[in-house]
């Protein structure tokens, strides 16, 4: 499976935002503690976006792929 730049860049916000939270836990800041959970929340949903997008793509492969295999029957 492949890896595109809604996974990562998901990914990297969500870690950005974790540590955004705890940071702002760190220094009692309820406001930098509830922006860093928003971030990691919108990084959790464009991460899980591009985990569809690729099992949209590899499924549209295995299709192809079928449909490929089915023509070349006798």
């Amino acid at each position: 499976m492949g890896i595109n730049k809604d996974q990562v860049k998901g990914r990297v916000k969500e870690a950005a935002g974790k540590a955004q939270e705890v940071a702002g836990r760190a220094i009692g800041s309820t406001s930098q503690q509830a922006k860093g959970t928003m971030k990691k929340v919108g990084g959790a949903a464009q991460a899980k976006f591009g985990d569809a997008k690729e099992t949209i793509k590899e499924h549209d492969k295995e299709v192809e792929r079928d449909r490929e295999e089915a023509y070349k029957r006798p």
